[in-house]
């Protein structure tokens, strides 16, 4: 893998630039290792967005990590606007250093469990809510809380996507079969050279820029996270019990699944 220290103290606009495109192609390498089709999630998540607010939505970008969905959403609708939210700082500085040049996007540093943190948004209202793998970090009870502040946030007729672990506990042999197989393949990958989670923030830890701002993430978050995974029928009725009228999954593989919900 590519030294992302290398450059990271140049006077240089370029080499700071290519650095930070370096360190969201690692994190799209290592997140991709856990799940080999999060870009068919991101590709249906938008293909929703398109069909139900158009192609020049404003978005939040919830717990928006180094800006994966904003990526991705600003390749495909030119004319979207984002706002990324989240916590961790060595995250928010992958994503502020990748966009910082773009008027599109602005980023917040909040706390999702704060039951103040959308007075820190610059928008009151969002066309469309999008987030993947990282509410499995909050319980049931914070998780529906949340649910209920987003549903505040969606405009009518605005949608609500999150794509994330969602496990259905009634198929014990089909999630054992499923995780079986997703081990072998991952326990390949590692052996051609995929880095896990652990040893992608051994690295960040080792960034004369990343360094102190991951020594604070794992100081706010730990090791891993301590939440719950339930099933996207119990997303499905949360959301709608939080203010949605519609919600249901629109693409599931044997582990995740990607839940839409309408205002």
């Amino acid at each position: 893998m590519t030294d992302m220290g290398t450059g990271m103290g140049a006077d240089t606009d370029t080499t700071t630039t290519a650095d930070w495109l370096a360190w969201q192609k690692s994190w799209d390498r290592q997140q991709e290792w856990y799940m080999p089709d999060r870009e068919e999630r991101f590709r249906i998540m938008l293909d929703i967005v398109d069909a139900v607010v158009g192609p020049a939505p404003r978005v939040l970008d919830l717990a928006c990590g180094t800006g994966s969905i904003t990526a991705r959403l600003f390749a495909r609708f030119p004319d979207a606007t984002s706002t990324g939210v989240d916590l961790d700082p060595a995250l928010l500085a992958i994503a502020e250093g990748t966009f910082a040049d773009d008027e599109r996007v602005s980023f917040v540093t909040a706390d999702l469990k704060d039951p103040d943190w959308p007075a820190k948004l610059p928008y009151d209202s969002y066309d469309a809510v999008l987030t993947a793998t990282a509410l499995h970090w909050l319980h049931r009870e914070p998780l529906a809380t949340l649910y209920g502040q987003v549903a505040e946030l969606v405009r009518d007729g605005g949608v609500f996507l999150n794509a994330d672990h969602m496990i259905d506990e009634s198929t014990p042999r089909i999630n054992a079969a499923e995780r079986a197989q997703r081990h072998t393949r991952m326990d390949q990958a590692k052996a051609e050279g995929a880095l896990d989670w652990s040893e992608w923030w051994q690295l960040a830890a080792k960034d004369p820029v990343l360094a102190a701002p991951t020594a604070r993430r794992f100081e706010i978050y730990g090791e891993h996270a301590d939440g719950d995974m339930p099933s996207a029928e119990w997303h499905a009725r949360v959301l709608r019990e939080m203010g949605f009228g519609e919600a249901r999954p629109v693409w599931c593989s044997p582990s995740d699944t990607l839940v839409l919900a309408v205002k």
